[in-house]
């Protein structure tokens, strides 16, 4: 008989549109690969040569000022840039090329550099909130795209241990919100719903998958998960966009954050690295009216590697990089394993 937490099986995306292939049978083989090094733990508060600390001068000679609390900025080695001459256009269907304008900024969230979200109250995480929704909210008065993220720790590329995160905004839909989006505007027109409103339906009534939840935010590890502990944090409130939200989702936001960021800290003991980000209906539907966007439900995804423990990782290479996802732990298995680490209080706290 079928077991999922013993049997392999492919689980599909239909943000995406692709198939991932669960093996939890391949949590029992030995690990005798290549380790991390987790991030040092006792960091100082402040640290004079690095660049994205209060009143230090960055490398392109400007002073950062005395900040107490968020700290934005444009990149001063940007992706993109908001002026640059366009690219000739090609008949060659095997080689198109397109225009690509932008800006990239940086965002501190505190001032000092040992305070990652899990360490930081939720007054402080507020404040992040707020610097997201007020650059979302300027940039999205100029560029199709906003994307707000956060790569912590090294073993996710981060090269400043510093609490901080990216804002990137360009002129067009990048790769993963076009297919995101075209794959919910499917789905509202074959149901007339939003597809992650009926998810979330029905992860409330299934309850395997829940992590945290309030009137306003659920958390889940996805069902489709390709990351070992995955998760996403949905809105209950139909939001469409980052904007969107009232003063008291953002107070549960924040609650739920430094809830979700302590327990991924908790599970390994150690801080925990990840990528995340926001996606919410792209900007350019703002001046097409509330029914261009209504297929849209905003909800944040977080990418984290580790596996085993805090020096094992998750690897996308081999068959995953030629065929499809793979993951070894099962979403059920995850979500079980977050939601029984405590979120309130740190294993820092307790040392």
């Amino acid at each position: 008989m079928f077991d999922p937490t013993d049997h392999q099986h492919r689980r599909y995306n239909p943000l995406n549109g692709q198939w991932v292939l669960v093996s939890p049978h391949r949590m029992k083989r030995p690990w005798s690969g290549q380790e991390e090094n987790p991030q040092p733990e006792n960091l100082p508060s402040f640290d004079p040569t690095n660049p994205l600390c209060p009143g230090v001068t960055r490398p392109n000679g400007t002073k950062n000022p005395i900040y107490e609390s968020t700290f934005v900025f444009t990149n001063d080695f940007p992706a993109l840039l908001e002026q640059v001459p366009e690219p000739p256009s090609s008949d060659d269907p095997l080689f198109q090329i397109a225009p690509a304008q932008g800006t990239c900024r940086v965002m501190c969230f505190h001032p000092k550099s040992n305070k990652t979200l899990p360490l930081m109250t939720p007054k402080e995480i507020r404040n992040v909130i707020d610097a997201w929704i007020a650059e979302f909210r300027t940039l999205a008065q100029r560029y199709q795209w906003v994307q707000i993220f956060e790569n912590k720790g090294a073993t996710m590329g981060c090269s400043n241990p510093h609490p901080h995160c990216q804002i990137w905004a360009c002129s067009f839909l990048p790769n993963e919100p076009k297919i995101k989006d075209d794959m919910l505007r499917q789905y509202y027109a074959a149901h007339g719903t939003a597809l992650l409103d009926d998810y979330v339906n029905r992860e409330l009534i299934k309850r395997e998958r829940i992590v945290i939840e309030n009137p306003d935010w659920l958390v889940v590890v996805p069902f489709w998960a390709v990351w070992p502990f995955e998760t996403m944090v949905i809105s209950r409130n139909r939001n469409k966009r980052i904007t969107d939200l009232t003063l008291p989702q953002i107070n549960s936001l924040a609650i739920v954050i430094k809830e979700l960021t302590t327990k991924y800290d908790n599970l390994f003991k150690c801080s925990f690295p990840y990528s995340m980000g926001w996606h919410g209906a792209p900007t350019a539907e703002l001046a097409n009216g509330a029914a261009a966007d209504q297929h849209w439900t905003l909800h944040a995804i977080y990418y984290p590697p580790l596996l085993r423990s805090a020096t094992v990782r998750k690897f996308m290479v081999g068959f995953e990089l030629l065929c499809q996802a793979q993951r070894d732990l099962t979403a059920e298995q995850a979500a079980d394993r977050l939601r029984g680490l405590s979120g309130k209080r740190h294993y820092s706290e307790q040392l």
